[in-house]
């Protein structure tokens, strides 16, 4: 077996492996900082992971804050709090500590501090991250709790808009964490649901970036074994919390999937997104639900890519066979089959549908996203009918 311990620089010094928390403090000062504002979420800060993380700063020599005022689909509120906290308690720069929410809102004070203009001004639209003041970023070093967003090695965050109800992506090269701590040990408390929520992000993104219609082709390597890291893993990981080597598999994964999703995304974000923020559901269980419909829908484009997927993963069938094991591996761990099993109705299908077109990852999909594409991709997710 494969020692799962290495030291990466793609794309940023990644210290990956069991146990390398104990790394906190040299990583902290690895990147500058001297005084880090821990950031995580509500439910995390309570738990022995994140006091030892805390105490690991205390005794690597640093003098850290903890900020925890983090909703699990983090609003704009809860950014101005950490922001407001880090400049009162002089911090030099951030521990982001957590799954997606906790890494989001944590790189976005990093960035934000030392921004006089909104943070929707710098909205992944075009060019509008060169408005940003870039020597006002502070350094950033991101420990990721959970295997799924693979936002500890991204260049960006996400926060809902709480006057449109809206996730915005805020985008900035300097985001990117200099130093990211990878242990997989961190994630054996993490509940099963939690396990296969996130582990259906992982699938998500590299999925979404290996048929996005881009020349990328490092991206597509990486996404392809993401995904056969996902398939292979991921019941593993959910049946067993204390798998380590499965864990760890996964948060490789997680990682592969964020780096290839520079690619571009597709119709999976864009209609979790806005479903995620009008129903504050989970956002991978969300993209999980989502996913089989959106293959549905773009396989005209896709069939070729997906066949080359299912050959490379050893599944026959091609695309059939593709969408097959997709729909096992839901079942396997979990995952509803339809929207309506999260609760969802069709109450607000046009306003899901509208903001779906308009969300930044929609111009990845490989089949134009129109709204008539997207009203009909959420019937079916609703319906449960492919």
């Amino acid at each position: 077996m494969t020692k799962l311990v290495a030291n990466w620089s793609y794309p940023t010094s990644v210290r990956f492996g069991a146990g390398r928390i104990a790394e906190l403090a040299e990583a902290c000062a690895a990147a500058g900082i001297r005084k880090p504002l821990l950031v995580t979420d509500a439910g995390l800060a309570k738990l022995d992971i994140t006091q030892r993380a805390l105490s690991i700063l205390e005794k690597g020599g640093l003098t850290p804050g903890l900020f925890s005022d983090i909703k699990p689909n983090p609003v704009e509120s809860n950014l101005d709090a950490g922001v407001s906290a880090f400049r009162s308690g002089g911090h030099d720069g951030v521990v982001a500590f957590g799954g997606g929410s906790g890494l989001d809102i944590g790189k976005l004070v990093a960035f934000m501090a030392g921004q006089t203009r909104p943070v929707w001004d710098f909205e992944d639209v075009g060019d509008w991250w060169t408005r940003a003041d870039a020597e006002g970023i502070a350094p950033i070093v991101a420990v990721p709790t959970t295997a799924g967003t693979g936002s500890e090695v991204g260049r960006a965050g996400v926060v809902t808009d709480e006057k449109t109800h809206t996730k915005k992506v805020i985008f900035h090269p300097r985001m990117l964490p200099k130093v990211v701590i990878c242990d997989p040990a961190l994630t054996v408390g993490m509940p099963p649901a939690i396990t296969a929520g996130t582990g259906m992000d992982a699938l998500a993104h590299c999925l979404e970036a290996y048929c996005a219609d881009f020349y990328h082709p490092m991206a597509d390597g990486i996404a392809l074994e993401g995904l056969r890291l996902v398939f292979g893993n991921l019941a593993r990981a959910v049946a067993n919390g204390g798998d380590l080597e499965a864990r760890a598999h996964m948060m490789s994964a997680a990682a592969m999937g964020a780096t290839a999703f520079q690619k571009g995304l597709g119709a999976i974000h864009s209609l979790s997104h806005p479903v995620g923020a009008l129903y504050d559901t989970h956002h991978g269980t969300t993209n999980g639900v989502f996913m089989p419909y959106v293959l549905v829908f773009n396989r005209p484009a896709i069939e070729p890519k997906i066949d080359r997927i299912a050959a490379y993963l050893g599944i026959g069938g091609g695309f059939d066979g593709f969408l097959q094991a997709v729909l096992d591996l839901r079942r396997a761990i979990g995952i509803p089959h339809a929207l309506k099993d999260l609760k969802i109705d069709a109450s607000r299908r046009d306003e899901i549908a509208d903001m779906a077109i308009m969300d930044p990852t929609a111009g990845g999909n490989p089949v134009p996203l129109t709204r008539e594409g997207a009203l009909r991709i959420f019937d079916m997710a609703l319906a449960g009918s492919l």
